[in-house]
């Protein structure tokens, strides 16, 4: 299937609860964004509002969506967050980076992230960050869109008792 993206769409009603929708099931799937599995969408919602506070067209942080461009279901997300720092508006975060489970194997997340660097070498942008949770092999997926872990910090992230991982900064430089 082929994907249509979207930068900047109007975070009406429908599309929010749609990226909720998908936030519980990727959390669910095992999927390391913010949450442990199990997840209920009002578990999501609080967090998720956050993150559309702070969507415009002008900044500070900015949505990027993808759709099956066959059935029109969303299938990827991703925001660019802004540090809200002068000293550090040349580079931006991704963050909530998520591909529906039921897609993966497709290439989605490769596209995804390859729409995203796309987008901000587009704005000039020097850079774009990322973090991850250890434990979930995502070290090979980032090195293949491109990024290179800078910085690792064993056991940030408590994930239940006796489960801590590690908290994985990426770069991509742009430059």
């Amino acid at each position: 299937m082929t994907l249509t993206f979207t930068l900047d769409p109007k975070p009406d009603p429908d599309l929010r609860a749609a990226i909720v929708g998908l936030w519980a099931d990727v959390t669910n799937a095992g999927g390391a964004v913010g949450f442990v599995a199990p997840v209920t969408e009002d578990d999501v919602w609080d967090t998720a509002d956050h993150h559309f506070a702070g969507l415009s067209p002008e900044g500070p942080d900015r949505l990027l969506v993808a759709h099956e461009t066959e059935t029109g279901r969303l299938v990827g997300v991703l925001f660019f967050e802004s540090m809200r720092f002068n000293l550090m508006e040349h580079w931006r975060m991704l963050k909530r980076v998520m591909v529906h489970p039921d897609t993966q194997g497709r290439g989605y997340g490769l596209r995804l992230m390859a729409e995203a660097e796309r987008v901000a070498r587009e704005w000039g942008l020097d850079g774009l960050r990322l973090t991850a949770r250890g434990g979930q092999g995502l070290e090979r997926f980032y090195a293949r869109c491109g990024y290179r872990e800078v910085g690792r910090v064993p056991g940030a992230i408590r994930v239940a008792p006796g489960d801590d991982r590690d908290d994985i900064t990426f770069w991509l430089d742009l430059r």
